[in-house]
């Protein structure tokens, strides 16, 4: 007669929050995303005039890169970075390699340095929601982000001091707190276009 197989206690209360995890990221990418189509674009268009629908701003690539300079001497840092960063994102990552020698460094040309994720359609949506949703309301003492980080063209780059504040990482499993940069490229032609763009898409700046 075959025994029942124990399962661990606490394992069905683990696999329950991490679905509901998941879930909340993607319906939070399709709400946005919703958000965007029936009340951003309508408020940029009678904001800014705009005379057709296809001037309007929109988010066209979101891209997560972090530099592992430690890589150099301590490849598991690296490899620790492309796991952390393919649950954080829900894509493989791709490696970064250094394009010119450096000596004091120790640093040669070909080196992986460090790696980075493109995210366009429904996971740059979904990515965007669970930032704004779930990981900055996780910053201790957060109060905004830091509205000087666009670059003049209509793009924005916010910076990340570790990759705790996203649910998908284990604390447990985390070597060593790690930033990373996250870049939001639009189709704005100027700052104040693309400021208004994701405010309106729920991204807290500081006063």
């Amino acid at each position: 007669m075959a025994t029942k197989k124990s399962t661990p206690k606490g394992t069905s209360e683990k696999k329950s929050s991490e679905k509901t995890v998941k879930a909340v990221t993607y319906a939070g990418g399709t709400a946005l995303r919703e958000k965007y189509s029936q009340e951003v674009t309508p408020a940029l268009k009678t904001r800014f005039g705009y005379r057709n629908v296809m001037e309007v701003p929109h988010l066209v690539k979101v891209v997560v890169n972090r530099g592992v300079g430690e890589a150099i001497s301590n490849p598991k840092a690296l490899e620790s970075t492309i796991e952390e960063m393919q649950l954080i994102t829900n894509q493989k990552p791709v490696v970064t390699k250094a394009k010119k020698s450096i000596a004091s460094f120790k640093l040669r040309a070909g080196m992986r340095i460090g790696c980075l994720v493109t995210l366009r359609g429904a996971r740059m949506y979904a990515f965007t929601a669970k930032l704004i949703d779930i990981a900055l309301p996780r910053i201790r003492d957060f109060k905004g982000v830091n509205p000087r980080g666009f670059d003049g063209r209509g793009n924005y780059t916010l910076g990340l001091r570790e990759q705790l504040i996203f649910p998908e990482i284990d604390y447990d499993k985390v070597d060593k707190a790690r930033g990373m940069n996250v870049t939001f490229v639009t189709t704005a032609n100027t700052d104040e276009e693309a400021r208004m763009l994701l405010e309106s898409l729920g991204i807290p700046f500081r006063p």
